[in-house]
């Protein structure tokens, strides 16, 4: 993380060479609106974003989240499968890198914090156990429900950054994306891991995990953008390249990563985005929320390098050193 070092006078931050860069790219963006006939809105490029599903591996989605918050940009699409679509949602909500980090420390801190949390939907009650009984599944609604933070938006209407959420329809073998309706129920079959949760029966659809289907959604980013950033969080097998002893865990989630990183080559070759990044997430268990910290903190070392490629991106664009391709229009 950037550390801000202070001058004689404590309120006169001075400022790191690539935070000014952010300032003065921030400036420029609202010149370059009112030369519009804008106030002091930003004017810049549509900035299509993408995060992808990965389980816990997702939180590294945050860094990149205050990265352009730093540099004074915001998306114009988001599109989010799984935990994409759970951080995208909060994001498109308003909320800023910085409140969706310590949110997410105040919710996953610790195993005892999570493991309250899930009981919680789980029982819901004595009533609850002796109509429903115990249940090996999770309940991704509820799950969604407690996860996020009070006055979370009902509806995609409510939002402030368009949002597309994927999921997939188990009976169709399709995925189905929501930006309309309700925000809940969409981002809770999004995220309904097939075994671990329950599927979710909303809108005439049985919906399981979106990444069965479409693990990094740039299609869907891709609406009406100039540029398209991918965050994929699916991992890689450099770390387990050389290990045989996988327990039967390792093996489930192992072959679903394989099967998401073959979907995402393709969705790739069909939408090229201008930014690609897969931070190395390989040592972080798929369910290990409770190591929030130190996921977080991997992908800050890929934050900075992040911010000049992006930074490079809409200065040429500002320059017009680059040219806008036409995006998908669907």
């Amino acid at each position: 993380m950037l550390k801000t070092v202070f001058d004689e006078t404590p309120s006169q931050p001075v400022l790191t060479p690539l935070q000014l860069r952010g300032k003065a790219l921030a400036d420029r963006l609202r010149s370059k609106g009112k030369e519009r006939g804008g106030m002091e809105t930003i004017s810049g490029p549509r900035i299509g974003v993408a995060l992808g599903g990965g389980s816990a591996r997702g939180l590294t989605h945050i860094p990149y989240i205050e990265a352009m918050d730093e540099l004074g940009l915001k998306p114009s699409v988001i599109a989010g499968t799984s935990i994409g679509a759970l951080i995208g949602s909060g994001w498109a909500a308003g909320m800023t890198g910085k409140e969706l980090r310590e949110h997410s420390y105040q919710v996953l801190g610790t195993m005892r914090i999570i493991a309250t949390k899930l009981w919680a939907t789980q029982i819901r009650g004595i009533s609850g156990i002796l109509k429903n009984g115990i249940s090996m599944q999770l309940d991704a609604t509820s799950i969604v429900d407690t996860f996020t933070p009070e006055n979370f938006p009902l509806e995609f209407k409510d939002l402030k950054v368009p949002l597309y959420v994927v999921a997939t329809d188990f009976q169709s073998w399709h995925q189905v994306v929501f930006n309309s309706g309700l925000l809940r129920p969409a981002i809770a079959g999004s995220i309904a891991i097939p075994s671990l949760f329950k599927p979710v029966v909303y809108a005439n659809h049985i919906l399981v995990d979106g990444g069965v289907v479409n693990p990094l959604p740039l299609d869907q980013a891709d609406i009406n953008t100039d540029f398209l950033i991918g965050i994929d969080v699916n991992g890689d097998p450099s770390e387990g390249i050389s290990k045989t002893d996988h327990k039967a865990i390792d093996i489930w989630f192992g072959s679903a990563q394989i099967m998401m990183h073959s979907l995402t080559a393709h969705m790739m070759a069909a939408y090229p985005p201008d930014i690609y990044i897969r931070p190395h997430v390989a040592n972080f268990g798929a369910l290990e929320f409770w190591r929030v910290r130190e996921i977080v903190a991997h992908a800050e070392a890929e934050k900075e390098r992040f911010k000049r490629i992006l930074a490079d991106k809409v200065e040429a664009y500002i320059a017009g050193k680059v040219p806008v391709v036409e995006s998908d229009p669907h």
